[in-house]
């Protein structure tokens, strides 16, 4: 007896496979970009001279975890958020919502971090610091008499891709593997 392998369904399961290998394959690509990207951003943050804020996303790239100075000519918003002191200590981050001089564009700055969320006073200024993801500055000194935030640290991005990658390929072999057993069992039911 000769065991027919269904046409379609055979099609679709390895159309459905090839993709998933070639997600698991653009995946580890990733992990490489990434790694690089980390790797300038680590780079980055060991330069001590200042940037100029980011403007638009390709000066933002470039930008990242490097020193700068902004002028908060205005607060609108002063917000408190989840953070952690330079000690590593949970708790509060103070973040305003800024205007500069130059354009009404709104710059984040997380002015300082305490232990509990009350409202802070704080008139804005100068500020020196650390441009973080967001884009944020992360004030370096502290203001409005707050602690020190931790420093934005490249280390705390996922790079995640190698995982993703050995889940497209187990699912992959999942499916081969299920439709294998659902041929198996069709010829063994018509036999």
């Amino acid at each position: 007896m000769t065991r027919k392998v269904p046409f379609v369904p055979t099609v679709v399961v390895l159309v459905a496979v090839a993709i998933m290998v070639a997600l698991g394959i653009w995946q580890l690509g990733r992990a490489d970009e990434k790694e690089a990207l980390l790797a300038h951003y680590a780079a980055a943050g060991d330069n001590s001279e200042p940037t100029a804020w980011p403007l638009d996303a390709e000066s933002l790239e470039k930008s990242l975890y490097r020193r700068s100075r902004v002028k908060c000519a205005r607060v609108r918003v002063i917000e408190e958020v989840a953070g952690t002191a330079a000690s590593g200590e949970k708790g509060w981050a103070h973040r305003a919502t800024c205007s500069n001089a130059d354009s009404d564009a709104a710059i984040l700055v997380d002015i300082g971090w305490s232990r509990a969320p009350d409202p802070v006073t704080w008139t804005g200024g100068m500020v020196d610091g650390v441009i973080a993801p967001g884009p944020r500055l992360v004030a370096d000194p502290a203001a409005a008499g707050l602690v020190p935030l931790a420093k934005p640290d490249p280390r705390d991005l996922p790079n995640n891709h190698l995982s993703y990658a050995v889940q497209w390929f187990l699912f992959a072999l999942t499916a081969l593997v299920i439709y294998a057993l659902a041929l198996r069992r069709r010829w063994r039911d018509r036999s």
